[in-house]
């Protein structure tokens, strides 16, 4: 019988699903600490992980049983997958299960920036009924550009284009796309054309500090960026001085650069909306993905 880590915590759906199979031992351990985890990691075949635990080169010294490691999520950057593959280790995600938990995050910052919902709701809480103040703009008619054309950002495209956006999109691996209304074009022309930006790419050293002051710089005045990818993509201090100028309208981020972030200079800047990495923190995408984890495990030992 195969011995399961779940090392972070994972739908019941999903634990109950592999259990049900019958030839996994499941052990849950959603609070090991990383010095236990190097220690136990070998007396298992397999660990499922989320954001909070990382799988350090250390982590794998003595590796033991362990053939394979799972992510439930998109990004698989807390894994040393170097490490991982000397090792003969196998590294799967589920990169379907959230897709549109983010998606819909990402419009609902667009939609909150535009008609100032946040700030909205403060002032109205406080009985000041400042209703002229908040002026806003529609979505509709405006250009959405998305950086990474994956399962998320083709969520996000769908919905933007519902919404009667036009939308273009960048991704390097990407040569054509099905989604009607959504024009694949250059990174330089995403940068200039966009009134929002979406960054839905994962973070590599292509992407790392990818949105710096030279991005920024090239953005329309007023145009919006929302980031609810990976952290270490946009420049955070960057971004803070656009939006103290005015470049940047406003800014929706769900990831940061350290996490989990407890200061961040956007912290001070009113025009941002700031979430703390919920992307996937919906019941439907946690049920998918804990569902996903299960099937991802049982057809690899079958």
């Amino acid at each position: 019988m195969k011995r399961i880590l779940i090392a972070d915590p994972l739908a019941k759906e999903g634990v109950e699903e592999l259990k049900s199979f019958g030839i996994f031992e499941v052990v849950e351990k959603t609070d090991i600490s990383q010095e236990d985890l190097c220690q136990e990691i070998g007396q298992y075949n397999a660990v499922v992980v989320r954001s909070r635990t990382k799988i350090y080169k250390e982590t794998l010294e003595n590796p033991g049983n362990l053939e394979l490691i799972v992510r439930g999520g998109v990004g698989t950057d807390n894994i040393d997958k170097c490490t991982a593959k000397e090792k003969n280790i196998v590294v799967k995600n589920t990169p379907l299960a959230s897709s549109i938990s983010v998606a819909e995050l990402v419009i609902g910052m667009a939609l909150a920036g535009m008609r100032g919902l946040v700030d909205a709701t403060v002032s109205t809480k406080k009985g000041l009924w400042e209703k002229k103040k908040f002026k806003g703009l529609e979505l509709y008619g405006k250009t959405l550009g998305i950086i990474g054309l994956g399962n998320i950002g083709k969520e996000t495209a769908k919905r933007a284009v519902a919404l009667g956006m036009k939308v273009i999109a960048y991704d390097p691996v990407v040569t054509m796309c099905a989604i009607e209304g959504v024009v694949l074009t250059t990174l330089d022309k995403v940068n200039t054309d966009a009134d929002i930006i979406s960054v839905n790419c994962p973070k590599t050293d292509c992407t790392s500090h990818l949105i710096d002051s030279a991005f920024l710089s090239k953005m329309k005045d007023g145009a919006a960026i929302i980031n609810c990818s990976r952290g270490g993509i946009v420049v955070e201090q960057d971004l803070v001085d656009a939006l103290r100028s005015g470049k940047i309208s406003f800014a929706g981020i769900d990831v940061y650069e350290k996490e989990p972030a407890k200061e961040n200079p956007l912290f001070a800047m009113d025009n941002v909306i700031l979430t703390p990495h919920i992307g996937a923190q919906t019941k439907e995408g946690q049920t998918r993905v804990g569902v996903e984890v299960a099937s991802v495990i049982h057809d690899f030992f079958k």
